[in-house]
């Protein structure tokens, strides 16, 4: 496993939690605990990654009769297009 030198600035609460992983023995330095809890939020996006592409091959393979029809276009992807929109004003 290869290892990349880099500086990286953390906000006071980001660090405070990276610290109190390794004064609970979770990771032996605060470098190991970054290290370590982003491969986690990779895997676990992975894992989520997996179970929607399923869900999606699940539901393509159904019969057309069994399909539930979702409405109007319009509306479709309302949901999702407010999400993003937070998002966005967030950053």
């Amino acid at each position: 496993m290869g290892v990349q030198k880099q500086s990286v600035s953390f906000t006071d609460a980001a660090y405070s939690y990276a610290k109190e992983l390794v004064e609970a023995g979770e990771y032996p330095n605060v470098s190991a605990a970054v290290s370590g809890e982003l491969a986690k939020a990779k895997a676990n996006r992975d894992r989520e990654r997996s179970l929607l592409e399923a869900e999606l091959e699940r539901r393509r393979s159904l019969p057309l009769d069994q399909w539930e029809p979702v409405g109007e276009v319009g509306g479709f992807t309302a949901g999702a297009r407010a999400h993003l929109d937070a998002m966005t004003k967030q950053r």
